[in-house]
């Protein structure tokens, strides 16, 4: 590659970044843990973007106002020590004279329960230890890093998925723990800059969803971490707001021909670029425009082959030029949110993946459709969310043109819609009350093999909890699963989970085992 290139693009990206002030600060994704945030940037009168998740908070009196919504469960003492127990980070460095903040909290998940399900009764069970480290540089460095060490007994379709898939879902590969549990580790970290007023960079190890709803068909935060750079700047008083991610995934499958033995196998590597261009219309009606590419694998010494359009950071140009049934992997998409009151808002989301595929399965594209509701009638606190997907067969996977080496997947996990294909209907309900958590989700699935229904979930989840500590979503629960999957026109016995749990974690990230 010529150096004229990569001066063209990093001057292009400067070029871009004007007319705007910003800050940076990363939220949890947890679904229920955000849901209050999600409850105030809602308002009509707001023009946040919040199609990007991590969010990054450009400066804005009410995006400060959003993401400080969590003081209502300020516990009110002059006790230091309850304080930090119940409301502030557990260790909180911030030396007076310095221009420098570090807080560290542990990341633990205790959780234990029975599968009534099984003629013996199963015992299930996580054991989780880590930590959660953050802080400041000055006022343009934001920093993070999160560690776990886990130990799980999981239910019997969640421990088929995991043989099946060589993965737990959403944190990597395991190894065997006593007779038929999984030991595995899960860690991420990220560096934020903020060099300009309207510009961002972040480079890190973690993932990113793009989209409004519970799911997304874009880019999910479903599979494992993974290497990225993400650039986000902001134009004309902050109505356009632009996201360029490039990303490292991987196949496992063995990136050599030959194995050395005795040594540890390389995997097969695959490089990504996503950009999506967020646009405010007005205050209440919002469009995102998304392109995503998976270029050609590492060869059989892992070596990548890619040019310099690999850095392009114009939305649709490389779809252009290469369109969607080339040697690399091209996804299409957008989304719109409507803000029909402060209440309720309404969002959309299609994909494409392949156009052109004539197969009696039919052509890779997806949508989705759902609704919003905040404090439904009038009772504070009470939120409640209806989705619809769609996905087919096709998509995200092989298709006419490309290697499967090039499919929409990291660590064996597609990208995009968890369950991979199907449609599905999802209800969610979630109330707090002080620091008193209730939720419910039911999921219904339909998963086809060959144009033909495979299998028909049906998922009941209810849980009713305790947050002990907002800064850092400690909290304390009891919850039920019950799952069902029904295989149809097969000679195949139905999985049936019923799942008893209790739980003290710190919930952070959103694990999709709900599929």
């Amino acid at each position: 590659m010529k150096f004229k290139h990569y001066t063209f693009v990093v001057i292009f990206q400067l070029c871009l970044s004007l007319h705007l002030k910003s800050q940076f600060y990363n939220l949890p994704n947890e679904y229920s843990f955000s849901l209050l945030t999600e409850r105030n940037l809602a308002q009509r009168d707001s023009s946040i973007h919040t199609g990007v998740k991590p969010y990054i908070h450009f400066f804005s009196r009410r995006y400060v106002d959003a993401i400080d919504s969590h003081r209502v469960y300020k516990f009110i003492s002059n006790d230091p020590g309850l304080d930090a127990a119940f409301y502030k980070h557990l260790i909180r460095l911030e030396p007076k004279n310095e221009n420098f903040k570090l807080r560290l909290d542990p990341l633990i998940n205790f959780e234990g329960g029975l599968d009534n399900s099984q003629k013996v009764k199963s015992k299930l069970y996580t054991n989780t230890r880590g930590f959660v480290a953050s802080g400041y540089i000055g006022n343009k460095v934001y920093f993070e890093s999160i560690f776990s060490e886990n130990q799980s007994v999981f239910p019997v379709y969640l421990s088929t998925i995991t043989k099946t898939s060589l993965v737990v879902p959403g944190q990597g590969r395991w190894k065997t723990f006593k007779t038929n549990g999984y030991d595995y580790a899960f860690s991420t970290g990220m560096v934020s800059v903020q060099p300009l007023k309207n510009l961002n960079i972040q480079v890190g190890h973690g993932k990113q969803k793009i989209g409004h709803g519970y799911r997304s068909l874009l880019l999910s935060d479903n599979a494992f971490n993974y290497p990225y750079a993400r650039i986000t700047h902001q134009w004309f008083k902050g109505k356009l707001q632009y996201s360029n991610i490039y990303a490292v995934f991987m196949n496992l499958t063995a990136a050599s021909v030959k194995i050395t033995s005795a040594t540890e196998r390389l995997f097969q590597k695959k490089a990504a670029s996503f950009q999506y261009l967020s646009f405010n219309a007005t205050k209440y009606l919002n469009f995102g425009f998304f392109q995503g590419m998976i270029w050609q694998a590492g060869d059989e010494r892992n070596r990548q082959h890619f040019t310099w359009q690999y850095f392009n950071p114009l939305i649709y140009s490389n779809l252009l030029s290469y369109g969607l049934n080339s040697k690399n992997n091209i996804l299409i998409g957008g989304d719109s949110k409507l803000k029909l009151t402060d209440k309720l808002n309404v969002y959309a989301q299609v994909m494409a993946d392949n156009l052109v595929d004539t197969n009696k399965l039919g052509k890779g594209w997806g949508y989705q459709a759902g609704v919003n509701y905040f404090d439904v009638g009038g009772i504070k606190n009470l939120m409640v969310q209806a989705e619809f997907n769609f996905v087919n067969e096709t998509a995200y996977s092989k298709i006419s043109g490309v290697s499967t080496d090039q499919s929409f997947t990291h660590y064996n996990q597609v990208l995009g819609y968890v369950p991979g294909h199907g449609q599905e209907l999802m209800l969610l309900m979630d109330y707090k009350y002080k620091r008193w958590l209730f939720n419910m989700k039911y999921n219904y699935q339909d998963v086809p093999l060959n144009g033909k229904t495979y299998y028909l979930n049906n998922i009941y989840n209810v849980r009713i909890g305790y947050l002990i500590n907002p800064s850092y979503n400690f909290n304390i629960s009891v919850g039920f699963n019950y799952r069902n999957q029904n295989f149809y026109n097969f000679r195949t016995l139905n999985n049936e989970t019923s799942y008893f749990y209790f739980g003290l974690r710190t919930s952070l990230f959103n694990f999709y085992y709900d599929l």
